[in-house]
């Protein structure tokens, strides 16, 4: 599973690429238009989704990341004015956890001499050094997941010539998004197929949607 780790995350981000891009490619494939714009309108697609996904997760994270800098600037000056207070106040976070009084004393001044304000950011926040949010790389690895995700079948409805073009990349995408399904089973150790099952023919509908809609509302 560690082959996997890192890509979890951000499998949404990638399926949500695949099928936002399929979606596009393929209405307009529906419409019968050129590979002039198809070309266009794919990439368009795929630059606006990739801005708007990295926007959207910057805006949510960076508030999350605001909260946490407020609480830790709080807690720093508690720690500077009330030490005390704040030894007692850690004392019964632990105690509340099951230790017993004297070991939890013995533990929070122990971690408080280490470095008392990130004792209390854990046991009070939950925040430690591994858990702190950073908006922009997460924003840039949403972007970057659906982008890849995007890429394939814009790549594929644009490269693939003649009319077969929108079966291919249909097929195409289809594999993808049952790849990505099979991924998020073997990560979350479950049986594939019924994963595999639901990301595709999701896939396939919304994909088939589009086309129809391009083809009759064309004008």
């Amino acid at each position: 599973m560690r082959v996997f780790g890192w890509i979890n995350p951000h499998i949404p981000e990638a399926s949500d690429g695949i099928l936002t891009s399929a979606g596009i490619c393929e209405g307009f494939a529906g419409a019968g238009v050129g590979s002039r714009v198809l070309f266009f309108a794919g990439f368009a697609g795929l630059v606006a989704g990739t801005l708007a996904m990295g926007a959207v997760e910057y805006s949510k994270l960076r508030a999350e990341y605001d909260q946490q800098a407020g609480e830790l600037a709080a807690e720093r000056v508690r720690l500077e004015t009330t030490p005390d207070a704040e030894l007692d106040e850690l004392t019964g976070l632990y105690v509340s956890r099951g230790l017993s009084p004297d070991l939890a004393r013995r533990v929070a001044v122990e971690l408080t001499a280490h470095d008392a304000l990130a004792a209390h950011a854990e046991a009070e926040y939950g925040i430690t050094a591994a858990s702190r949010i950073d908006p922009l790389r997460e924003a840039l690895a949403v972007s970057g997941a659906f982008a890849a995700g995007a890429l394939l079948p814009w790549l594929a409805i644009v490269l693939i010539p003649g009319p077969t073009r929108a079966f291919v990349t249909f097929v195409v995408v289809l594999a993808a998004l049952a790849l990505t399904g099979w991924v998020s089973a073997r990560i979350a150790h479950v049986r594939p197929l019924l994963p595999i099952v639901r990301t595709a023919s999701i896939g396939g509908l919304a994909m088939l949607i589009t086309y129809l809609a391009g083809h009759l509302l064309h004008p």
